[in-house]
């Protein structure tokens, strides 16, 4: 009984998923519509802790490059599934978020 009690509770561990850093990086955006794409990926037993204040600095520091002010977060983000196992079901996923840049482009 107390190894079954066990092997239950390892099984609800590992199924639960482990919290994992992720880090954005600059995946896209467009210097005349003064918006940066930023994303990062995770899998299926990951739960993704990112830094918004990263992605601040990430795309202000694109922003700044393109001679605008800084960036802020707009809308939400998108989540697409980019990894599939042999059974159609979704083993990873790519989270996409949309910054705009603040100020007056040169």
């Amino acid at each position: 009984m107390r190894i079954l009690l066990t092997v239950v509770a390892m099984s609800v561990l590992l199924l639960s998923g482990c919290a994992a850093t992720k880090h954005w990086s600059a995946t896209g955006g467009s210097r005349s519509d003064a918006v940066v794409r930023l994303s990062y990926e995770y899998g299926m037993f990951e739960v993704p802790q990112v830094d918004e204040q990263e992605a601040i600095l990430i795309a202000g520091s694109r922003c700044k490059i393109w001679g605008y002010s800084g960036a802020e977060a707009f809308g939400g983000v998108i989540r697409v599934c980019n990894m599939y196992d042999s059974y159609g079901g979704c083993t990873g996923w790519l989270v996409t978020k949309d910054f705009q840049c603040t100020g007056t482009g040169s």
